[in-house]
């Protein structure tokens, strides 16, 4: 399960041996089956999750129990509801698999000893959360003033391997478009190939 989270941490800094032995403490393994929640809403975010494999998505639920798709995560991305897991607040989002998934899972408090005891893991993560704010940025701009078109051509040219491996219904809510929006784009699309 590691293999993954190293080479993920490796592409971004240059932990050595001595650091990859002592990461390893700060984790704990999880396996969730498909449709099991990681985190419900009201609940308090206690984990950061890596995946390293499967599919998780997180979410909220409208008034009419329609669930609007937040983040999508791979294998190699992390999850969670940040801001319940840093303020210690109750959760607003819901975290589910979408796949069976194998998670490696750090506490708030292991996480707050990890950045401390191996300072490079603290760029580490400042670099993900810059990432992750340029990506919700160019998503946001994207959902504004982007055709229903234009949002599904930019999500395949970003994330090509999300149309294969989820169901167009989810990515149409991720998207912010009916499903029958993004069926008959998907068949116009087939059609243009």
């Amino acid at each position: 399960m590691f293999e993954i989270l190293i080479k993920h941490i490796r592409d971004k800094v240059d932990l050595n041996q001595t650091d990859l032995i002592l990461l390893k403490t700060f984790f704990t393994g999880k396996r969730l089956k498909r449709k099991a929640f990681l985190l419900r809403e009201g609940e308090i975010c206690n984990h950061l999750a890596f995946v390293s494999s499967g599919i998780l998505k997180s979410f909220v639920s409208d008034e009419k129990g329609q669930d609007r798709i937040n983040l999508f995560a791979f294998e190699g991305w992390w999850i969670s509801d940040f801001n319940s897991f840093i303020n210690r607040e109750k959760a607003l989002l819901n975290i589910s698999a979408i796949e069976n998934a194998e998670l490696l899972l750090i506490s708030f408090d292991d996480y707050e000893a990890l950045t401390l005891q191996i300072p490079l893991m603290d760029r580490y993560f400042r670099i993900l959360y810059q990432n992750s704010l340029v990506t919700k940025d160019r998503r946001l701009m994207i959902s504004n003033k982007s055709t229903a078109m234009e949002k599904y051509r930019s999500l395949v040219h970003h994330n090509p391997d999300m149309v294969k491996r989820i169901p167009h219904t989810l990515i149409a809510s991720y998207l912010g478009l009916s499903p029958e929006t993004v069926s008959r784009i998907r068949k116009k699309l087939l059609f243009h190939e």
